[in-house]
């Protein structure tokens, strides 16, 4: 493997050094130096535009050239005459500096090739074709090629180090701005130009009083070909491994009008690539955003749904998804937008899971544990979408959504312990949800701005759990704190749960802009809840009637009647002024608090006030280079199912039982952000960090009877801290791309386990170096490693995992008929005291298509072309440590036909 990777680098420094220098300054005709003119060299031999460059603050340009080589320099300038100059290279550099000549008639310039980049405003615009090689089928692809642009691991897409909250097809929201169904499924031969909102603003009526620096969004232009037609492919395919016979549909049509839009994406497969995994799903949140995301209260709903295992492509032995979505947009005149989107998700999961689990204190006497788990998942999710946009004039602006979701999902589980020994589980829950949101925007005059936000959620879950134990003897002391009858075959535990959420969320904001240099708002806001929880637990016999028992433990609590009451109501303000490159805006809300629960006749009840401070600096050096502290306190509170004092199974070995006297937890966050992006060498610098403390932070008492966890809630009065940091460079070097990320979490807590108290230090880092090319014609190779240490403390004793990752992805175009992908991944973790362990991944693809323009193309695939049975994970907490196994697909190899419509 060393070998390899040494032949890839020396390969790659190879290439980044036989190139010639181009440089010098572009000036005006008075010798003033211009910013931000394109520099273009295109190849006299091949036609084809060979280097580019944009000129920084000092008009200075540098281009990578090939050695003894023709070309015309070509440089454009807004208001300037276009420059052209026929130049040949040899094997030394080139200073040449350029004046432009003022442009009188100021005509369209008509360029003979496109900028790759461009800059308007906030906008930053990339012509998509500068970077693509014919390897491209998906968005994706093409943003990993743009300079600034990230992809990461889930999909999501990252500008700058920063997260775009939206993505738009010719200005219309694509299935509400979620990335990864853009990336994943928008033909790449449909874009055209690429571009990068910064400072987006969903209401252009707040841009100029809103803080919009962090918020991206990326717009997608369409081909001109692609307007007003139909236009995406169709895939189809089988294929067959070990076990399976397998099979790939996957429509995806859309047009484009001015007027109307429509989107169509199925997926049926079962080779283990879902258009969208379960997570995703639960977390399309549909574009709403709370209206309190800023007030200082954080207050949890909760999560009902069922604790579903990883289920990647490469964590599961099965995996068949049914994926139907459609998105629509109409606009039947300038002052109505009607959007909306329909999802229907379901999938069926099989997976099996070995794990061996190591307590690292051996005072509580817990064993050690192994287990072999086989897990068969059900997931059905349907999602619902309606919203309505008037703006009449450019003073009001009324917008309204409403989004539904409904799911049957079911988890069934057989599990062996070492411990424990045989014991089956099956969960079902069919949770449903509506989220309605309102908005009305008004511009007074050109100095008073009010916004009215409202927005209301209903939601209703209800777990269903059964637990059958097959080896009494090894859950006796638990059974009989629970109460059950001991008489039986085996203990069959069941337990019912209901969970119903009531939110209404609303505010309203007043900007008043004092002068072109600072504003105030001042806000008043409600937040009103209500959650009701009702459960109980009780015992199937072997006759199949039912045991309602009568708990030992607990104060007799086998059900639970719940209802939590909470409210919210608070007036804030925020001054923002500027001055030179700073910015400051500082806050304050005074909140008035109520909240209380009602259970077994008992009512506890607490109303407080509360002021909580916040404040933003930042420094704007440059219009691409910043610098921002931010701090903020917050108020955060619970769910009601931790305020719950009855028994609470999570599953059979982990028992909750909750305390109506918890309080609110406060913490301080503060945050320093820096972000650079040079066009001139294409730099992208991103560097983040995070602190945090929790005070009265909700920590939970955690008693073992062997390895059953029973966790009891209170209020800590110790202090828990961390810290996070984050930094990514990258550095474009002619056709290379280097970047490196790095990523530290520090944390310290305190936990409490069987009355005593310890102090839990864990510091993880992770390395991950990468280069990249990016040629038109050659081959391209993208070469990274990854380089992580997890090392937890506790109570003296000391427990480090340490991972060796690399990878390499190799794609070229050969004789503009064939696709070759690969890509390769090794993964090695350790410990001191234990063997290492290992897995590898290797999959590849083949295609054919006449040419660029084919409407056919016909593809191999194969995936784990190594036939690696299983991935291995190590990992720490605070009580253990483990290693898990997870049992993956067998060697795919499927034919793959598409057409491009």
């Amino acid at each position: 493997m060393k070998l390899k990777l040494t032949l890839v680098f020396t390969l790659l420094a190879t290439l980044a050094y036989a190139q010639v220098k181009l440089q010098g300054v572009v000036k005006d005709s008075i010798g003033a130096p211009l910013e931000l003119a394109n520099v273009m060299a295109i190849n006299q031999e091949t036609n084809a535009m060979e280097s580019y460059g944009i000129t920084n603050e000092k008009g200075k340009y540098v281009l990578s050239l090939s050695k003894n080589a023709k070309y015309k320099l070509q440089v454009s300038y807004i208001g300037m005459k276009t420059f052209e100059e026929i130049i040949e290279t040899t094997s030394d550099n080139i200073d040449k500096d350029i004046t432009m000549i003022t442009d009188n008639t100021l005509d369209t310039v008509e360029l003979t090739y496109e900028m790759p980049v461009t800059i308007k405003g906030d906008t930053l615009i990339y012509n998509a074709d500068s970077f693509k090689n014919g390897t491209e089928r998906k968005l994706e692809d093409v943003l990993e090629k743009l300079p600034g642009v990230e992809v990461n691991d889930d999909g999501q897409i990252e500008v700058e180090g920063q997260r775009v909250s939206k993505i738009m097809v010719d200005g219309k929201d694509f299935f509400d701005g979620d990335t990864k169904l853009a990336t994943k499924n928008i033909p790449s031969n449909a874009v055209d130009k690429v571009q990068v909102l910064k400072n987006y603003a969903e209401v252009g009526q707040l841009s100029g009083v809103t803080n919009n620096q962090d918020n991206y969004a990326i717009n997608i232009k369409l081909k001109e070909g692609k307007k007003n037609f139909w236009f995406g492919n169709v895939t189809v395919g089988g294929g067959s491994s070990t076990e399976n016979e397998l099979y790939i549909a996957q429509p995806k049509l859309f047009y484009y009008s001015p007027k109307y839009s429509i989107n169509i994406i199925g997926d049926l497969n079962n080779t283990g690539e879902p258009a969208l995994n379960r997570r995703d799903l639960q977390g399309f949140g549909g574009g709403f955003r709370s209206p309190n995301r800023d007030s200082g209260t954080s207050l949890s709903l909760g999560n009902n749904n069922l604790g579903f295992l990883a289920t990647q492509n490469d964590r599961a032995q099965d995996i068949e998804n049914k994926l139907a979505a459609s998105n629509f947009s109409y606009s039947p005149n300038k002052a109505l937008d009607i959007s909306g989107f329909g999802i229907f998700n379901s999938s069926r999961v099989d997976l099996r899971q070995k794990s061996s689990v190591k307590y690292t204190n051996p005072n509580l006497g817990i064993p050690d544990e192994d287990t072999d788990q086989m897990t068969t998942q059900r997931s059905d999710i349907g999602l619902l979408k309606l919203s309505a946009r008037y703006k009449p004039n450019i003073n009001n602006q009324m917008d309204y959504d409403v989004l539904g979701r409904i799911t049957k999902e079911s988890q069934d589980r057989s599990l062996l312990s070492s411990v424990l020994g045989a014991t089956n589980q099956l969960e079902e829950n069919t949770p449903y949800s509506i989220n309605q949101n309102l908005n009305y925007y008004y511009t007074l005059n050109e100095t008073n701005i009010f916004a009215l936000e409202v927005q209301h959620l209903l939601q209703d879950e209800d777990p269903i759990y059964n637990a059958i134990l097959e080896d009494k003897a090894s859950y006796e002391n638990v059974a009989d704190n629970l109460g059950l009858d001991p008489d039986q075959i085996g203990y069959n535990i069941n337990q019912n749960r209901r969970v119903k959420s009531n939110q209404l969320d609303s505010r309203l904001d007043y900007w008043n802009i004092l002068n072109d240099k600072s504003n105030i708002n001042f806000t008043l806001g409600a937040i009103v809840s209500r959650q009701d929880f009702n459960s109980n637990l009780f015992q199937t016999l072997d006759d199949d009637s039912s045991l309602d028992p009568i708990p030992n433990f607990n104060n007799g609590l086998d059900t639970n009647d719940t209802q939590y009451n909470f409210s919210d109501y608070y007036l804030g303000v925020k001054y923002t002024l500027k001055s030179g490159i700073f910015t400051f805006t500082p806050g304050l809300s005074a909140h008035a608090y109520r909240y209380g629960n009602t259970q077994f006749g008992t009512n506890v009840q607490d109303n407080f006030s509360l002021v909580l401070p916040s404040f933003e600096t930042r420094i704007q050096f440059k219009k691409s280079e910043s610098l921002t502290l931010r701090y903020r306190m917050q108020n955060q509170f619970t769910d009601v199912t931790r305020l719950a004092s009855g028994i609470v199974l999570n599953n059979f070995n982990s028992i909750q039982i909750g305390n109506p006297e918890l309080q609110n937890a406060l913490t301080n966050n503060i945050s320093l952000f820096y972000r650079s992006f040079n066009l001139f060498n294409y730099t992208n610098v991103f560097a983040s960090v995070t602190y945090s403390n929790a005070i009265d932070q909700i920590r939970s008492l955690s008693n073992f009877e062997s390895v059953v966890r029973t966790n009891t809630f209170f209020n800590s009065g110790f202090t828990d801290e961390s810290v996070t940091a984050f930094g990514r460079v990258q550095r474009t070097f002619g056709k290379i791309r280097a970047t490196l990320n790095t990523r530290f979490n520090y944390s310290k807590f305190n936990q409490f386990i069987q009355g005593d108290r310890s102090v839990n230090e864990s510091f993880q880092q992770t390395y991950t170096p990468e280069l990249r090319t990016n040629f038109r014609e050659a081959p391209n190779v993208r070469v990274a490693y990854r380089y992580a240490v997890n090392d937890n403390q506790q109570g003296g004793r000391n427990t480090k995992f340490t991972t060796n990752a690399p990878s390499v992805r190799f794609d070229a175009y050969i004789w503009k008929k064939f696709t070759f992908l690969t890509d390769y991944s090794y993964n090695r973790q350790s410990n001191p005291n234990g063997s290492p362990q290992e897995f590898e991944i290797w999959n590849a693809s083949l295609s054919y298509r006449k040419d660029r323009d084919a409407k056919w193309e016909y593809e191999i695939k194969t995936t784990n072309l190594l036939n690696t049975k299983s991935q291995v994970q190590n990992g720490n907490n605070n009580v253990s440590v483990f290693a898990s196994e997870y049992f993956i697909q067998p060697r795919f190899v499927t034919f793959r036909l598409r057409y491009e419509i």
